[in-house]
């Protein structure tokens, strides 16, 4: 037995217990406040049809009360002064004070039943004491006696307490083993989710838990499911990432490694020698931008990117980032577009926002042929600020769609990174525009590619 399974059977045990407990003290509980006072009333009456009969018979008293008592009574006759008759099972203590039969003798009833202490633990109906008893004056034999009589809970319910006894203990033993039983159908799923998590954390994502069941394991599982599928394409995710990076670097460096070998030889021309530095010199740009953008990327995705956030015109910031890209924009006789009312102000980091524009205008600058256009719109509804930077160039491929936010994604498989482009652009796009409480999305056809950019405006 596991000890989940042992925890389990002794959860199960105490909860029955404690339950006995509770439900016994809340039935004496009741027994004391209503039960009690009904019935002594139904004993005193009882006892009264006995006093009745007795004075009327009195030279059968004897045969009266022995066959009352065989019914189901025990009986206590006394004059006080030593004539002492006891009727039925013998009474378990005798502690009837003088005071009580002084009582009874003066022509009083003594509610001993309802008189009886209130106890947690001990119900006055089963406690076999002289005490616990009703009493009433009887005359015969022209002398007063004082009789007292309870039931005889044994005799009466004798069967009765062995059958509701056993019935109790075969509840108590079925009950705790149907539980059991049933808590392997819950505890099994459960030390199959626990045997889940040792295989992933040996890294075998490929699981398979019962998520058909309709209950919060059911759910539990399929979220298990979900979280498994979720961690196996964060760790490719990561081994990519590493292996684009390695791949990133390596291709640089072999170029700079070889061309400075190159340069070490005395004889090299000075045109080679020039040659060969500028390549040194436009490839270690190209690792210092991309050490930029990991740090950058790294810093938004773990949230240590701070934000220094101030209203500001968009329309402007826009006009900024076209004025840096103009020469490339003339270079390829590229026609921009553009229609942002002035009005338009957002709220937001400058310089990180500012980067969304470049790397979108940047890449549509870059992606389509020469003598196309490049619009740029933007407009308010709502709670939020749309702007949307459409190009007529040739458009992304289908396929290509849903990975070009992942990081070192390139549509162009064939650029090469000596292009300047690491394929980090899209993904720092999207972070900067998430970490604004914005989003944005991407569609295209063979007629072009629009970007829609949806921020929070001030």
């Amino acid at each position: 037995m596991s000890s989940l399974y042992l925890r389990v059977f002794l959860t199960t045990v105490a909860v029955i217990l404690a339950s006995s407990i509770l439900g016994f003290m809340l039935s004496n509980t009741y027994y004391h406040v209503k039960l009690k006072p009904y019935n002594d009333e139904k004993l005193v009456n009882i006892v009264k049809q006995m006093k009745q009969y007795v004075e009327k018979t009195p030279d059968s008293i004897d045969f009266y009360l022995q066959n009352a008592a065989s019914l189901g009574y025990e009986i206590y006759v006394t004059d006080g002064q030593g004539d002492d008759r006891f009727y039925g099972r013998e009474f378990r203590v005798r502690d009837l004070n003088e005071q009580a039969i002084d009582l009874v003798l003066a022509g009083k009833v003594y509610h001993g039943v309802a008189q009886f202490p209130n106890k947690w633990f001990i119900t006055g109906f089963f406690d076999n004491r002289l005490s616990n008893t009703v009493g009433i004056l009887v005359q015969f034999g022209n002398k007063n006696y004082a009789l007292f009589m309870r039931p005889d809970v044994i005799l009466q319910f004798g069967e009765l307490r062995m059958f509701f006894a056993l019935i109790g203990l075969l509840t108590v033993a079925i009950s705790i083993l149907l539980f059991l039983i049933s808590t392997r159908y819950l505890v099994k799923p459960l030390t199959r989710l626990s045997d889940a998590t040792k295989q992933i954390a040996q890294g075998n994502y490929n699981l398979t838990l019962p998520t058909k069941r309709r209950d919060e394991i059911g759910q539990l599982a399929g979220h298990f499911m979900i979280m498994s599928r979720e961690l196996e394409r964060v760790d490719q995710s990561r081994q990519q990432f590493v292996s684009n990076v390695s791949h990133e670097i390596q291709s640089p460096l072999t170029s700079i490694q070889g061309f400075a070998k190159v340069l070490a030889e005395r004889d090299l021309p000075q045109k080679d020698r020039e040659h060969y530095s500028a390549i040194i010199e436009e490839e270690s740009r190209h690792l210092s931008l991309l050490s930029k953008q990991l740090l950058l990327l790294s810093s938004l995705e773990q949230g240590k990117a701070t934000l220094s956030k101030t209203a500001f015109s968009l329309r402007s910031q826009i006009r900024q980032a076209v004025q840096i890209l103009q020469w490339q924009l003339d270079e390829k006789e590229l026609l921009l577009k553009m229609s942002v009312p002035d009005s338009i102000k957002i709220y937001g980091d400058e310089v990180f926002l500012m980067q969304i524009w470049m790397n979108l205008i940047s890449n549509a600058v870059n992606h389509i042929p020469p003598g196309r256009t490049i619009d740029i719109r933007a407009k308010q509804t709502g709670s939020e600020c749309l702007i949307y930077i459409r190009d007529t160039g040739n458009g992304i491929p289908p396929e290509h769609l849903p990975f070009i936010f992942d990081r070192f994604y390139r549509v162009d498989a064939a650029r090469k990174p000596s292009s300047g482009r690491s394929g980090l652009g899209l993904a720092i796009v999207k972070k900067i525009v998430q970490i604004h409480g914005g989003r944005i999305e991407v569609v295209s056809s063979n007629e072009g590619t629009l970007f829609t950019v949806a921020l929070p405006h001030l």
